[in-house]
């Protein structure tokens, strides 16, 4: 902690960046970098490479696939014996796409398990591929192609392939030195330069653009990268110019000559979301270079060949001995780190370590602290600071000082600290070397608990999924009988195991555990070809089963939509009826069957009863939403209108508002919006909502812009003490004055605009809200706003 701040790199004034080692890579590499088709999934993804033969490397040496964990561990290898490979790539699911030069595209698992393929199509297979990109949109994981006929092909969404032939680019003769997806109001497109010109290819045109503001002088485009979240572009060109600005290349941030006239062999973005500061890094053969908006650069030094894997918020450096993580530093951090820092957070933490010693020192830095009214914000510091961090002990060090701020506040509320030490605890956990996800607490929210617990799933790690799950309380349906029923699934696949050894495994692990779909695992069984074992899982009870498609009789045999040798249960005849008759003819049919008739009714009780359960067990949780809103929690909520009168059921407030809360905290503004209107949510309740869990986020692009949808029906100060309270006091700036002349002291007073404030008391002629803004005048920064406000008072006593 003592030398904290030596490996901070500024980039301008008031801008750091820092290279911490994540892993020391132990994957044996003997080839460089270099001489390996790389690819690495993003948010702490599974490493891909394609090299020769260990053993040697003649003519007749086949190729090896290999996939291995972020820490350099080997998940899995496979010798290549398809086709020339062009690309690989990795879906938002982590499977990975092998592109081959006859357009075929591979799709293995994490453990190179095939599972399909499919092929990019004819013009594609005569012309070959010369080059490929796997890009991520809205709309899923694309493919793009440049073909041998300098033709570009692509699909937006692999999962529901539909493939697009973009325009011809006039006058292309060979291959452009670099090209780009990008997408753009939903429409994906190619950006590919030739020469000083840009062209732009979407599905009916080929028109050319320009970047605004590019020195004359720059030269031809040589590489350009497009930023993670695709809103950002940056082109280099041959006299070492870097152009940086929008996608759209409407706006242009900066630009930077970097002395280097050789193209990088890689150049990516290195920014985090909502940041002032946008820079890339680029690459060359010794050296790495970080260039943004200011006169200077980073540079260091490469020791060996790297490939670097662009982040959320930084940049995966990789190597044959290393694994870093190359990061700008929070503010947080660097209020509280930064040498000789005085603010809140950074008092906070030497307060704690002086009481730690036993000083008189704790309680002068505590009480300089309070004097200013700072302590809320010290301690927010602290915890936010915190997950920043990747190393324990500072970790632990940061959450020591909040707990001991919290100490002298009477009303703090607990939530944000309990669960930044709940994440950090899951974070620390998936972060070890036999894990080997070294997810950032952004990319931890970003990704949601629910993803990382499907891509430890897809590891095959379940004792650690189902222990995350148990810590942090996820409901069962959710966590644990969700991976259960993974496990089993995996499970009937291990052929070294008899049908009767996996069957008393499954049941003895699963027991009667709710939630578990005892039909799924017979139909894996069954296309493993097990239809033993189909049958042994059909036959198994299901008693406290509340999927409301399955009976809840448990002598009824599961229903298994595969055709295995055993007597069709009744249920299953009932539910085809169902489907295949009308209402009318399907109720007369039962009338005439009472057996049938008795289960369907057995059928609407269990569906009533598994309704009310999962309500009671909904409302009891109304306080604790640590867990994201789901897709079945929203129709649960949809469906309270209806119970409401059926099985009168009373209506929470509390537990729709958390619900919307957490939409907008996710993301999903629509589905808020449209909860919003079914339930009528007061207008001034919504707006709350809304912006306080915007703030939450950190999404100020977005609060600005919902500000500015329509009249506010709560006014524009709470927007400014939102943005205080979670300390952006740059953005409450830009609601200061928009807020009416009453509130409005009260307004710059919260952003610390002094000077402002007091003329806003001043021109109303108030004397307590000049008395409010002396009461924060210092004499020795305010002396001048306070004599202004001694003297207007003196007047208006006059008076």
């Amino acid at each position: 902690m003592d030398c904290y701040t030596a490996n901070w790199n500024p980039l301008g004034e008031e801008t750091f960046y820092r290279k911490l080692e994540l892993y020391s890579m132990e994957w044996g590499l003997r080839e460089d970098l270099r001489d390996c088709v790389v690819a690495a999934a993003p948010y702490g993804g599974p490493i891909a490479l394609l090299r020769n033969s260990r053993r040697d490397k003649t003519p007749s040496a086949r190729p090896l696939l290999e996939i291995y964990s972020a820490s350099g561990l080997l998940l899995a290898s496979v010798p290549w014996k398809s086709g020339r490979l062009v690309h690989l790539g990795w879906t938002a699911g982590e499977d990975l796409l092998c592109i081959q030069e006859d357009g075929t595209v591979l799709v293995y698992n994490l453990f190179c398990e095939f599972k399909r393929h499919f092929s990019m199509g004819n013009e594609v297979l005569q012309n070959h591929v010369l080059e490929a990109q796997v890009f991520h949109t809205e709309f899923g994981t694309g493919v793009a192609i440049l073909t041998g006929a300098l033709r570009f092909s692509l699909a937006t969404n692999i999962d529901d392939l539909k493939l697009r032939r973009l325009p011809e680019v006039p006058g292309l003769q060979k291959p452009p030195p670099c090209w780009a997806v990008l997408s753009q109001d939903r429409v994906t497109v190619v950006l590919l330069a030739v020469g000083q010109e840009l062209f732009l290819l979407d599905n009916t045109s080929c028109s050319v653009v320009s970047p605004p503001g590019l020195s004359p002088s720059a030269g031809p485009f040589l590489h350009m990268a497009v930023s993670f979240t695709h809103r950002h572009l940056a082109l280099f060109c041959d006299s070492g110019t870097v152009w940086m600005g929008t996608a759209s290349l409407k706006e242009k941030f900066c630009e930077f000559n970097t002395g280097i006239r050789s193209p990088p062999k890689q150049m990516v973005w290195c920014t985090r979301p909502r940041s002032r500061q946008r820079a890339v890094v680029l690459a060359w053969e010794r050296q790495l270079m970080v260039v943004g908006n200011s006169s200077e650069c980073i540079r260091f030094v490469l020791d060996e060949d790297s490939h670097l894997v662009p982040e959320l918020d930084g940049v995966r450096i990789l190597s044959r001995s290393s694994h870093e993580f190359l990061h700008e530093i929070p503010e947080a951090s660097q209020e509280i780190f930064r040498i000789a820092s005085m603010a809140p957070g950074a008092l906070l933490l030497e307060a704690q370590k002086e009481y730690e010693k036993e000083s008189q020192k704790a309680d002068e830095y505590l009480r300089e602290i309070r004097e200013q009214q700072l302590l809320p914000e010290a301690v927010g510091q602290c915890i936010e600071a915190a997950g920043y961090e990747h190393e324990p002990e500072t970790q632990k060090s940061l959450l020591r000082a909040a707990s001991f701020g919290k100490c002298f506040l009477d009303r703090f509320p607990p939530e944000g600290f309990v669960r930044m030490c709940q994440d950090l605890r899951v974070l620390n956990a998936i972060r070890d070397y036999q894990i080997g996800i070294p997810l950032t607490f952004t990319q931890y929210k970003q990704l949601t608990i629910e993803v990382l617990l499907d891509r430890l799933v897809l590891r095959r790690l379940y004792p650690l999924a189902i222990r995350i799950c148990e810590f942090l309380r996820l409901p069962e349906i959710q966590g644990v009988s969700r991976i259960l029923a993974h496990w089993a699934c995996y499970k009937v696949q291990q052929k070294d195991k008899s049908d009767e050894e996996v069957a008393q495994a499954i049941n003895q692990k699963l027991g009667d555990t709710a939630g578990i779909s005892y039909s799924d695992i017979a139909t894996r069984a069954y296309d493993c070809g097990r239809a033993e074992l189909a049958i042994k899982m059909q036959k198994k009870p299901t008693t406290n089963y509340p999927n409301l498609s399955v009976p809840p009789n448990p002598t009824v045999p599961v229903p298994v939509p595969v055709p295995v040798p055993v007597p069709v249960p009744v249920y299953t005849v009932v539910l085809h009826l169902k489907n295949e008759l009308n209402r009318g003819s399907f109720f007369m049919t039962l009338q005439n069957q009472p057996v049938a008739l008795s289960l369907y009714r057995q059928r609407i009780e269990g569906r009533v009863a598994a309704l009310q359960n999962a309500l009671d067990e909904f409302y009891k949780a109304k306080n604790d939403f640590a867990a994201k809103a789901t897709e079945e929690q929203i129709k649960l909520l949809r469906l309270q209108r209806h119970l409401q009168e059926e099985l009168d059921k009373p209506y929470l407030d509390l537990s729709l508002h958390d619900t919307v809360h957490t939409l907008i905290l996710d993301g999903h503004h629509k589905r808020a919006e449209q909860l919003y209107r079914d339930f009528r949510i007061p207008d001034k309740r919504y707006w709350w909502l809304k912006i306080n869990a915007l703030a939450t986020r950190g999404d100020w692009e977005e609060m600005e812009k919902f500000s500015k949808s329509k009249k506010s029906p709560i006014g524009y100060l709470p927007f400014v003490e939102v943005a205080v309270k979670h300390h952006n006091r740059y953005e409450a700036k830009k609601y200061a004055p928009r807020v009416p002349p009453e509130q409005r002291v009260k307004a710059f007073v919260l952003v610390g605009d002094l000077e402002q404030a007091a003329e806003a008391a001043i021109e109303r002629k108030n004397e307590a809200e000049m008395s409010l803004v002396l009461a924060r005048c210092s004499a020795a920064t305010d002396g001048a706003v306070a004599e202004k406000l001694n003297r207007a008072r003196a007047q208006l006593l006059k008076k």
